[in-house]
């Protein structure tokens, strides 16, 4: 049996390089400060709790560049307000890390277009059988 968590950590790695390896037209998603740095260090880590939400179809990719709770039923209801949690604080991070690399490249303007590349990426790089949004809700 192959240990899951060296390749969720894998998969997790290759995901933020690869995406922020791609140049944006305007800008370089590349860029890294201390605050970029440590948002990724606390997605990867929130990343081992949020893969079985995936896997199980209980939260997916959503166009805009987040994490969106697709089916709450998956879910027993004494675990709800976590997941919720879960999904919130991923958002948050998300967030802060779409608005780090517009304000790092020196035009926080470019904020929807960062938040617009990167939740390409994100579906682009899922797992097959994970639940993305483009459109529509499907699996990939």
């Amino acid at each position: 049996m192959i240990p899951l968590m060296p390749i969720v950590r894998a998969w997790f790695a290759i995901i933020l390089l690869g995406v922020a390896g791609l140049a944006v037209a305007q800008g370089n998603l590349e860029i890294d400060t201390p605050a970029i740095a440590a948002l990724k260090q606390s997605m990867q880590r929130r990343h081992a709790q949020l893969t079985p939400l995936y896997d199980s179809g209980v939260i997916g990719l959503a166009a805009d560049g987040n994490v969106a709770l697709r089916d709450a039923s998956g879910v027993p209801l004494a675990q709800r307000g976590q997941v919720n949690a879960l999904v919130a604080a991923e958002n948050a991070d998300r967030a802060a890390l779409y608005r780090e690399i517009a304000r790092a490249n020196g035009h926080p303007e470019w904020e929807a277009d960062v938040r617009k590349t990167f939740g390409e990426r994100w579906i682009d790089r899922a797992p097959s059988g994970w639940w993305v949004q483009r459109g529509g809700w499907g699996r990939k």
